[in-house]
């Protein structure tokens, strides 16, 4: 199943430049979450790290939490919850308690842990996490979908007849991650679940998009389940402005320490771009496909672009909340693609577009139509008043 209409959100790790103010940075951040509800936006997803210095949201069920009370209608997911570093059965219960506090706008986006760093803190090594990954998700989701008590023990947890406190409010959205491996996509496929496909714009990402369509198909007969492109949440990099010129020189305010993040900070190798100097990355994001800096119309092609290649549509388009411009321009390019990007693949567009045209067409003839009705009504006032006057006076015969 297929909806017509492409969601839009974002994926807001979030990064932050070492050293700044992180109160004001995470109060920015809540702040962006509203700017996005006002401006119309379906989704957004927030993530968990906890170390490298910037990406400082440590459990985004606080975050969400609060910025479920400064919005309206925006739905909110983990973005993705690091699984092997908690147990389950908690997580479930966290998840379900803002079910309930929020009535069912709450998404639960799983994932491995991205950065080893975090991992090597509490004693995971990389190697662990993807095995505890599935684990986990094996057992959150028998205790969302039934009421049956879940038994479980592996070298990490030991669940003994676990049940969830309250049932969930809402059927709420369920996604696995996904870069570039076909690991992400299996576990979507094996429990009938969506897909963020986080890498979506990179090469190898990229490239591999129908391939996880693919094998989510395939994973899901073979455990008697059935997926949902609608689900599928592709994430893409995008800033925009008024100009190409403008949206280049926003994006001075952060994109080195972003690139400086990727290259020489965060042991994340798929997201590895290359660019010594500015006009460099901006370059690489721009030819390469990874993203869009520039005017709507350059996000109206990345979105069309991901479209072709995932080879049947999907269901979001996510758009990586990167830092690149100050607060200012950031909000001013959310605000531009809600404009300008949204309406074009949500419906909005071409019944405008349609009737403008129409309107130009008959515009003639209509005006002619009407500039005559116009003398038509002089007319027959002149003739009214020339019956008064011609009228002979009424003579009092008193």
């Amino acid at each position: 199943m297929m909806t017509d209409r492409l969601r839009f959100g974002v994926f807001l790790a979030p990064f932050h430049k070492p050293g700044v103010n992180p109160t004001l940075a995470l109060q920015n951040d809540l702040e962006l979450m509203q700017w996005l509800d006002r401006c119309g936006y379906d989704e957004a997803w927030i993530g968990e790290h906890h170390s490298a210095g910037s990406e400082i949201i440590a459990s985004p069920e606080i975050f969400i939490a609060a910025a479920a009370e400064r919005t309206r209608h925006i739905r909110l997911g983990t973005g993705v919850t690091s699984l092997s570093y908690h147990n389950p059965l908690w997580v479930a219960e966290r998840m379900v308690q803002l079910d309930h506090m929020t009535r069912g706008r709450i998404m639960f986006g799983a994932g491995p842990g991205a950065l080893p760093t975090d991992a090597r803190m509490i004693g995971i090594d990389p190697s662990q996490t993807r095995g505890l990954l599935e684990d986990s998700l094996g057992v959150i989701m028998k205790l969302l979908e039934s009421e049956e008590p879940v038994t479980f023990k592996n070298d990490r947890w030991d669940l003994r007849e676990a049940r969830l406190h309250l049932r969930p409010y809402s059927n709420f959205d369920v996604c696995a991650a996904a870069v570039a491996s076909p690991a992400g996509p299996r576990l979507a496929g094996r429990h009938g679940i969506g897909l963020l496909s986080i890498g979506a714009t990179s090469a190898a990402g990229f490239d591999a998009l129908a391939l996880h369509w693919d094998v989510m198909e395939a994973e899901a007969a073979a455990h008697g389940k059935t997926v949902d492109r609608a689900k599928w949440r592709l994430v893409g990099l995008v800033h925009i402005a008024e100009t190409e010129e403008q949206a280049k020189k926003d994006v001075a305010y952060g994109m080195e320490q972003w690139f400086h993040y990727f290259q020489a900070v965060a042991a994340f190798p798929q997201m590895a771009v290359p660019g010594d100097d500015l006009d460099e990355m901006i370059a690489f994001i721009n030819e390469s496909g990874f993203g869009a800096i520039g005017t709507p119309d350059m996000a109206v092609a990345q979105i069309d672009r991901l479209m072709k290649q995932s080879n049947g549509g999907f269901g979001a388009y996510l758009m990586l909340a990167h830092n690149w411009a100050n607060p200012e321009a950031t909000k001013k390019s959310y605000e531009l693609i809600a404009r300008h990007v949204m309406p074009h693949f949500q419906g909005h567009f071409l019944p405008t577009m349609d009737s403008a045209a129409r309107a130009e067409k008959l515009r003639p003839e209509l005006a002619a139509k009407h500039e005559q009705a116009v003398e038509d009504m002089k007319a027959r006032y002149e003739a009214e008043v020339a019956g008064r006057a011609k009228k002979p006076e009424r003579v009092d015969a008193g």
